[in-house]
């Protein structure tokens, strides 16, 4: 008796992305630059005086040595901050490339990685490998923070003020921006996505459009986000502050509405897909985040006040239950 071989479990969305993105060096100000890769997570580079700030450092080693290339032909002053926005792998394990004096983050975003770093190491790792390209560049372990601030912290490179910020939980709770306020330059890690769909695996939804008011009312003229292009006018930093406010406000309106009913997760991933899709769709890596953003999101509509740990296991589970 013949047997129906089984249908192989559809893989991560992100795995068939394999395509080399270009490479954007943006001068916003004599002090600030963004590092962008057509919707690849952003790295910003602040230039003071006498030193140099980069936020977020990319994903290895070997793919920081392409920032530092760039730096490099604005300036020889050294690398003296690496500041964290947050703590995803993809953010965080390139820093040893930059050779720092020190490594900033938030006291939340240091009690993350001591919680979960190493499981979102695995994970991220298992979802994105264009994005970990050269991973054995990483050292072992993870990367760990030599100062930490709550709240703000206010740095001089030179004659040139750079405030870190938490203005509220979104993305994670952790969330850092890097803000000039001379210059009304703002890096907001990925608590602001332009054309390209905001992660929300380890978020807040309840708290993020608050956030992203707050980061409204410092009026910034230029913006450097998480994903996609540098905002260079304050048009277009209120069309990324909006986009991003909607996508969040859209799915977990949705994910709500579904969860009162007593709808199960399945049934409420596929109608929130529904609803967003011709709004959103065309983003970039939507159709890898859509899962995990629908699945914290139910999380966070019933028993999950706090982002649950995200493990490999836990994302091929999620993945096989929501996309198979």
């Amino acid at each position: 008796m013949s047997q129906t071989p089984a249908t192989p479990a559809k893989a991560f969305a992100s795995q068939a992305d394999l395509e080399d993105k270009k490479i954007s060096f943006t001068k916003l100000s004599e002090h600030a630059y963004a590092y962008t890769a057509e919707g690849d997570p952003n790295t910003g580079i602040v230039i003071g005086d006498d030193a140099v700030m980069v936020i977020d450092t990319q994903a290895t080693p070997a793919m920081a040595q392409d920032v530092i290339r760039r730096i490099r032909e604005v300036t020889d002053k050294p690398v003296k901050y690496v500041m964290l926005s947050h703590y995803h792998a993809v953010r965080v394990l390139g820093a040893s490339a930059y050779r720092p004096e020190h490594i900033i983050a938030s006291d939340d975003t240091l009690s993350l990685i001591r919680e979960r770093g190493e499981q979102d190491k695995a994970s991220e790792i298992g979802r994105f490998p264009r994005l970990f390209r050269a991973v054995e560049s990483v050292p072992p372990g993870l990367t760990w923070p030599t100062i930490t601030f709550s709240g703000k912290m206010t740095l001089w490179l030179g004659k040139l003020e750079v405030q870190l910020l938490q203005l509220g939980r979104g993305h994670t709770k952790g969330d850092t921006v890097v803000w000039l306020p001379a210059e009304r330059i703002l890096f907001s890690g990925d608590l602001v996505e332009y054309d390209a769909t905001p992660y929300a695996g380890d978020a807040y939804f309840t708290d993020w459009p608050q956030t992203l008011d707050n980061i409204a009312a410092l009026e910034p003229v230029k913006l450097v986000p998480g994903r996609g292009p540098a905002l260079e006018t304050e048009a277009q930093v209120a069309a990324g502050l909006a986009s991003t406010r909607s996508f969040i406000a859209d799915v977990f309106a949705s994910v709500k509405a579904g969860a009162a009913a007593g709808k199960d997760l399945n049934t409420v991933y596929r109608e929130t897909l529904q609803a967003v899709r011709p709004k959103y769709g065309h983003w970039v890596i939507f159709d890898h985040c859509m899962p995990f953003d629908v699945s914290r999101a139910y999380d966070e509509a019933t028993a999950h006040r706090d982002p649950r740990i995200w493990t490999a296991e836990r994302d091929i589970e999620m993945w096989k239950t929501l996309e198979s």
